[in-house]
């Protein structure tokens, strides 16, 4: 059986829990969505987390079709699934908590901290410290798109066979931010991916897709669970371990020429920007040959704008 803020989940039980985080200004009490399914038999420990960036919801859709799909009486191990930790973000619609911090830079908290802080703290404690691997699952920022990727420390043997494993269209080989929580349960030894598709305050169905077969697979890997050969077949994952934001030369329109996924060459146009006349006009070429993996969805932009995301390929 587990512990989870003083509740027992005995094995074979699939429990919802609300675990009291603080209360509004209206006295209204917050809580934190869990659930967890615990397995019949001992076995690997695997959290879901969404919405830290409280605008980021793809993830929470993603983790409302997995925990419908697991039976607990044919998992092995424990899924405990936490679709929305940034609430107060969430009920906003905005990625930051009411004092304007950023909660994926406020790990591992304090009990005794900000609002933030004390969010993270009690994330650690009841969820992460738990866990023996990790998927954290995010969208670009607002106004922003990427391509279904992974990032992770792909030089740790455990999380590079568990990225190999989701079947993203990329893995990108990244480090930790400070205050993150990657960092954090990393720092605690347990492997960690952060899952990104899809953009801030939409819901995108392939992002969705490839989110929710992936955690299976990582599943299946960590022989947590069982699915059906034909359902489970591998997808060509591309590794990188660079990218490289692309800046606006000049302010004024954009007008892109290219699409997530698209293999461009050093150089190409890969986008003009306009005056308010539709005269003058700049080209935005590839700085070096690689794949788009996210972009701007704004096409209003200043001078040195971050505008394509690019990963490229030491070969």
């Amino acid at each position: 059986m587990i512990y989870i803020a003083g509740e027992k989940i005995a094995q074979g039980e699939c429990r919802h829990l609300e675990i009291p985080v603080a209360r509004l200004p209206t006295q209204t009490m917050i809580s934190l969505p869990v659930t967890v399914i615990n397995g019949v038999e001992e076995g690997a420990k695997l959290w879901l987390s969404a919405a830290i960036h409280g605008n980021e919801i793809n993830g929470v859709e993603i983790i409302r079709q997995v925990t419908q799909q697991i039976k607990p009486k044919k998992l092995q191990g424990t899924l405990i699934a936490v679709p929305i930790v940034n609430i107060f973000g969430f009920i906003e619609q905005s990625r930051y908590l009411p004092d304007r911090r950023d909660l994926n830079r406020s790990f591992p908290g304090s009990a005794n901290g900000s609002l933030a802080s004390r969010l993270a703290h009690l994330f650690m404690e009841e969820i992460v410290n738990r866990c023996t691997h990790g998927i954290d699952l995010h969208t670009a920022a607002i106004h922003r798109i990427n391509l279904p990727q992974i990032r992770a420390n792909l030089e740790d043997s455990e999380t590079y066979k568990i990225a190999q494993a989701f079947g993203a269209p990329l893995m990108l080989h990244s480090t930790t931010r400070d205050g993150s929580l990657r960092q954090a349960a990393s720092k605690k030894g347990i492997p960690v991916l952060l899952y990104e598709g899809g953009e801030a305050l939409r819901l995108d169905s392939q992002t969705i897709k490839v989110g929710v077969k992936g955690i299976f697979r990582v599943m299946k890997a960590l022989k947590m669970y069982d699915f059906p050969k034909d359902f489970m077949k591998d997808n060509l994952t591309l590794e990188s371990r660079q990218s490289s934001w692309i800046r606006a030369n000049r302010s004024g329109i954009l007008h892109l020429k290219i699409k997530l996924g698209e293999k461009v060459k050093k150089k190409q146009t890969i986008g003009i920007i306009l005056d308010a006349f539709g005269e003058n006009q700049s080209k935005v070429k590839a700085t070096v040959s690689g794949i788009i993996i996210g972009h701007t969805q704004n096409p209003l932009v200043n001078q040195g704008d971050a505008i394509v995301n690019l990963a490229f390929f030491n070969d």
